[in-house]
């Protein structure tokens, strides 16, 4: 993350992304496969680290092995064929576009507490409490529905694996778009690591002040 300074004097926190460009690497079609999509890659690695059949695949549309595949559904067939395998995808599809979707897979937190999880408050701070300060208490009191027998119900909040999960944030603004270095520079924080992958897509859904604002653009 970077700041952006308008030409007002606004500062703006912005995630920097290198967005593509992709590469369409297959083309789907109601006739060939039943619905119609499109394949986008990004990418290039060492063909020592892919696969066969995957060096195969992308080679039929001209381009190099790639790490990334993403599979986009088109409305129609007329959409889905109006890409060509091997055509470049790049930031201009974003022109006119202010506010994004942005989905990727959160930081892994491990194995975590119910503290960390969920935000317990933990067991009482008091001496009567003995090494279990940070435990979840009692798991069973509610546990026996009318002919279910004795288990935990399904949804208890418990110790468990935390992070790592696929998060969309929704309608981030554009601040800027630098085509030539293909960077996208959007405003606020994305999902996942440095250097992680996201899927960008236009925003879906928009409150009023926002779609009025996209209206306008």
């Amino acid at each position: 993350m970077t700041r952006y300074f308008t030409e007002d004097g606004n500062n703006i926190p912005v995630t920097v992304v290198q967005a593509g460009p992709c590469v369409v690497t297959q083309v789907k079609t109601t006739e060939t496969d039943g619905y119609s999509a499109v394949q986008l890659a990004m990418d290039d690695i060492k063909p020592r680290r892919s696969t066969m059949p995957q060096i195969g695949h992308d080679a039929k549309a001209g381009t190099a092995p790639k790490r990334v595949h993403r599979e986009i559904r088109c409305d129609d067939d007329a959409e889905a064929e109006s890409f060509e395998l091997g055509q470049t995808v790049d930031l201009s599809c974003f022109e006119g576009q202010c506010f994004v979707d942005v989905t990727g897979t959160s930081k892994g937190k491990g194995f975590q507490g119910v503290m960390k999880r969920h935000n317990f408050r933990g067991l009482e701070a008091s001496h009567g409490t003995q090494r279990k300060h940070r435990s979840a208490g009692s798991i069973g009191g509610h546990a026996t529905n009318l002919g279910t027998g004795p288990k935990v119900k399904k949804g208890k909040k418990m110790a468990g694996h935390m992070g790592s999960e696929r998060v969309t944030v929704r309608s981030l603004d554009v601040v800027s778009i630098d085509s030539d270095k293909n960077l996208l520079l959007l405003k606020g924080p994305v999902p996942g690591p440095a250097e992680g992958y996201l899927f960008i897509r236009a925003a879906k859904r928009l409150y009023k002040s926002k779609a009025h604002v996209q209206a306008k653009a």
